[in-house]
C-alpha cells in the first residue's frame, strides 16, 4: 500500500473563526486504477481462506460503527457492482472463446446466420456477445419475417430489423396469419380479425387475450411501414416481396406510401388489409413497374366494387412483367377482368376465388388470344354468380384447341353454379359441361369441380392433387417459399344477393370489343 503524505497549506487570515487554523488534505495518489486494483486483488483473494467468515467480519465492523450508519447500504451496493461486473467479463471472455474456436470466417457467418428465419436469428443473437455481432449485419436481415398466429410485434421491432437491413433488404412479411391447414381441394380463411386469431392460437389463454385488451405493445398501426422511406427511401429500394396479413389499422395513405418507396417490387400480398382495390391498384401501377406477382384478398368480402376500367387499363400498360394475378373477394365485373387477363401478354396464373359478379362472359374467345392463351392456372372456385353456360362454353373451346398451356381449372362452388336464366337457380351436378371428354382429350389438364349435393361435396374431376401441388406452389408463389393458399371468406355467399354484371353486364363481354382493344392500346 502506498503511504499517504500530509502536505499542510497556510491559508490567509480572516476575520472568521477557521481564520487561524491550518487545512490539511491527502495527496492524490499517483496510479489510483492501480490501487483500486490492488485493493480489489487482495480482497478477493480473501476468498481463499475457508476460516474466514464474510457475515462475522460484517458484524463486527457494523457494531464499530454510529447506530445510523450506512454501511450495509453501501456493502450491498458494492455487492452488486461487483456482480455485474463478474458477469460482465464472464460474457466478454465467452465471447472471445467463442471466437477463437468457432470454425467459420466472418463472411461465412454472415451467409450462415442470413439464411435462418428471424425468429431463430434472434436466438442466436442472444446466445452471446460474438454471435450477436455477428447477427448484426445487414445481410442477415435481407429476409424479414416477423408474421405471427396472434399480435407480437410493434413498430419498434419493424423498424429496428428495417434499419438493421439498410439497403440489403429483400422481403418484408409483416401481420397476423391464421394457424389454418389446407386442404386439397378445399378452401380455408386468410382473412381472419385478430382478435379471432388471438383466441384460435394453440396455447394461448383468455387470460393472455384481456391482459392484451386495451394494449398497444404488440399492435401494429398505419405506421409500421414508414421505415422504408427513410434515408431517402434506401430500406424499400431493393425490396422485392412484401407480404402483409390481418393489419387492421393500415389504410390507404399509408400503404401507397409505402409502395412509393419500393420501385423495385416482384411479389406483393395483401391479405385483411381495409384498403381500397382501385387506391391499391393505381399505387402499384404508378411505382411497382417490374411486379410479376399481385395477391389481393379483400378484407370485406363482396363488398368493395371501386375497380374501374381505367384503372385496368393502366395496371396493364404500366406492369407489363405481371405472371401471376390473384384478386379474390371482390366485385369484379366480366368486362374489367377480361381486360386484365387480356392484357398481360405474360400471365400464367389467375386467382378470382370468391368474386362477386363474375358470370364467365370474360372467358369468351379468350383462349386464342393473346394473353389468355398462356394461362396455365385458372381458378373460379367459390364465385357466386359464376354461369353453368359459360364454364360449358370454355370446356368446348378446350376440346377445339384453344387453351393449349392450361393445366389446372377450378370452377368448384359451395352452392352450385347459376344457371343462364335465373342465377337463383343452382345446377349442381351439369349434364352440359364435357368435363369427361376434356379430360379424355388432355390427360395433362386437371379440373376440379366440387359441388354440393344434401349439403356435401360429391363430384371432383381431379387426376391427381397431391402430384401437381408443388407446381401450382411454384406458379402462384414463384418468388416466395413455396406456399399457396387456396381459400375463402366465411359468409361469402350469405351477404349479398344482388344480379352479378351491373356494370357493362352485356356490352363488351360478349366476343372481342373493338372499344376494349383501344384502351388496351394506349
Amino acid at each position: 500500500m502506498d503511504t499517504v503524505e500530509e502536505v499542510e497549506i497556510p491559508i490567509p487570515s480572516s476575520s472568521s473563526s477557521s481564520s487561524s487554523s491550518m487545512a490539511k488534505r491527502p495527496c492524490p495518489s499517483q496510479n489510483p486504477k492501480m490501487e483500486v486494483e490492488n485493493l480489489l486483488d487482495e480482497f478477493l483473494s480473501l476468498s481463499d481462506r475457508p476460516s474466514l467468515s464474510l457475515d462475522l467480519s460484517l458484524e463486527n465492523l457494523l457494531q464499530s460503527m454510529p447506530p445510523d450508519s450506512d454501511l450495509i447500504d453501501r456493502a450491498l451496493r458494492m455487492g452488486s457492482l461487483l456482480l455485474d461486473a463478474a458477469k460482465h467479463s464472464s460474457r466478454k471472455r465467452s465471447s472471445n472463446h467463442n471466437s477463437i474456436v468457432w470454425p467459420f470466417p466472418p463472411d461465412l457467418t454472415f451467409k450462415i446466420f442470413s439464411m435462418l428465419d428471424t425468429q431463430s436469428l434472434c436466438y442466436v443473437s442472444a446466445a452471446c456477445s460474438f454471435f450477436s455481432k455477428c447477427a448484426k449485419d445487414p445481410l442477415c436481415y435481407q429476409h424479414i419475417d416477423l408474421t405471427t398466429l396472434v399480435p407480437k410485434v410493434n413498430n419498434a421491432v419493424v423498424a429496428t430489423m428495417i434499419q438493421r437491413a439498410g439497403k440489403a433488404l429483400r422481403s418484408l412479411k409483416l401481420g397476423v396469419v391464421p394457424a389454418t391447414v389446407c386442404s386439397p381441394g378445399f378452401c380455408q380463411p386468410l382473412v381472419s380479425p385478430v382478435r379471432k386469431a388471438m383466441v384460435e392460437a394453440p396455447n394461448f389463454s383468455w387470460n393472455d387475450k384481456r391482459s392484451r385488451q386495451g394494449r398497444e405493445s404488440s399492435i401494429l398501426t398505419r405506421c409500421c411501414l414508414n421505415p422504408l422511406s427513410a434515408e431517402g427511401g434506401a430500406p424499400g429500394a431493393l425490396l422485392r416481396k412484401l407480404h402483409l396479413y390481418n393489419i387492421e389499422r393500415m389504410d390507404n395513405a399509408s400503404l401507397c406510401c409505402a409502395l412509393s418507396a419500393c420501385p423495385s417490387l416482384l411479389d406483393l400480398e395483401i391479405v385483411g388489409i381495409h384498403v381500397e382495390l382501385r387506391q391499391t391498384l393505381m399505387s402499384v401501377s404508378a411505382n411497382c413497374h417490374l411486379i410479376e406477382r399481385l395477391f389481393f384478398e379483400s378484407s370485406r368480402t363482396g363488398r368493395d366494387d371501386s375497380l374501374k376500367m381505367q384503372t385496368c387499363s393502366e395496371l396493364v400498360n404500366n406492369c407489363p412483367h405481371l405472371t401471376s394475378l390473384s384478386l379474390r373477394g371482390f366485385k369484379l365485373h366480366d368486362c374489367k377482368v377480361r381486360i386484365l387477363v387480356k392484357g398481360f401478354r405474360k400471365l400464367k396464373y389467375v386467382d378470382f376465388s370468391t368474386s362477386y359478379s363474375i358470370t364467365g362472359n370474360f372467358l369468351r374467345n379468350l383462349g386464342n388470344s393473346n394473353g389468355g392463351n398462356l394461362l396455365e392456372v385458372l381458378i373460379l372456385r367459390d364465385c357466386m354468380h359464376l354461369k353453368e353456360m359459360e364454364v360449358a362454353r370454355m370446356l368446348a373451346a378446350i376440346l377445339e384447341g384453344d387453351f393449349k398451356l392450361l393445366i389446372h381449372l377450378d370452377i368448384s362452388n359451395r352452392e352450385g353454379l347459376a344457371c343462364e336464366a335465373d342465377w337463383y337457380h343452382r345446377c349442381y351436378n351439369s349434364s352440359i359441361m364435357p368435363i369427361k371428354q376434356v379430360l379424355e382429350a388432355r390427360p395433362d389438364m386437371r379440373v376440379v369441380a366440387e359441388y354440393p349435393s344434401e349439403g356435401s361435396y360429391v363430384e371432383t374431376f381431379d387426376t391427381d392433387m397431391n402430384s401437381d401441388i408443388s407446381l401450382l406452389s411454384q406458379l402462384s408463389s414463384p418468388l416466395s417459399d413455396g406456399s399457396i393458399f387456396m381459400s375463402t371468406s366465411e359468409g361469402s355467399y350469405n351477404s349479398d344477393h344482388g344480379s352479378g354484371n351491373e356494370e357493362g353486364q352485356d356490352a363488351v363481354i360478349y366476343g372481342e370489343s373493338s372499344d376494349e382493344d383501344n384502351i388496351l392500346s394506349l
